[in-house]
């Protein structure tokens, strides 16, 4: 399957934000937001580039795109998908997001990143209602309750991680540190979703 394989930190620059694509090194001072602010290649710093209409609409889908870490096709069916149904289709597209597997795993607290979560879901490190599940994209239904599998618990990256995660922060979430397990109660709300991003200006992207 086609993947991103270049410099992640390239994006966040691009976006002029954290996308917090790094995991612990995105809290240090090594972060290069901090250190370069300015979009990245030979002309970033004197590049002051007007955006359209248009480009405002594509930086947004952009940037939604690299937090989750989607690739085009699966963005846009995932969009397709939010426009079918019922409600506002922005805030479905959030909840379909947020519903992956992947991305729950990092909210969860048990991988400092989206790209971390993926590759342990994919190395089998993880049961959903006590059956391995090792697809990033896998999407969670509300009380479906998410388990590291036991022979997996020992594992650095997933205590390390913990460490820097504070308890039940999500209220769609809930997590037992203790026992390595956590719990999807419920679609998210919108307002209670953590994302810097105005999905209203995808909607409009992709009903030109």
């Amino acid at each position: 399957m086609a993947r991103y394989i270049g410099a992640v930190c390239k994006l966040c620059r691009r976006e002029k934000q954290k996308l917090f694509l790094k995991g612990s090194k995105c809290y240090s001072e090594k972060c290069l937001v901090e250190k370069k602010n300015y979009p990245p290649g030979q002309h970033g710093l004197s590049r002051r580039s007007k955006f359209s209409e248009y480009g405002v609409q594509l930086r947004e889908k952009q940037k939604v795109k690299r937090i989750y870490g989607l690739l085009e096709k699966q963005f846009s069916n995932y969009f397709e998908e939010a426009n079918r149904s019922k409600g506002i289709t922005g805030e479905n597209l959030v909840q379909i997001l947020e519903s992956r597997l992947d991305n729950v795993v990092f909210r969860l607290g048990f991988a400092p990143s989206r790209k971390s979560a993926r590759q342990l879901i994919k190395h089998r490190h993880f049961l959903v209602n006590d059956k391995i599940v090792d697809i990033p994209s896998f999407l969670l239904s509300p009380g479906d309750m998410i388990q590291v599998r036991d022979k997996s618990k020992k594992l650095d990256i997933i205590h390390d991680a913990l460490k820097r995660t504070k308890d039940n922060i999500y209220s769609w979430l809930a997590v037992d540190k203790a026992a390595l397990s956590g719990t999807f109660l419920q679609l998210p709300q919108r307002i209670d979703v953590p994302l810097n991003a105005n999905e209203q200006l995808i909607v409009e992207l992709y009903s030109k």
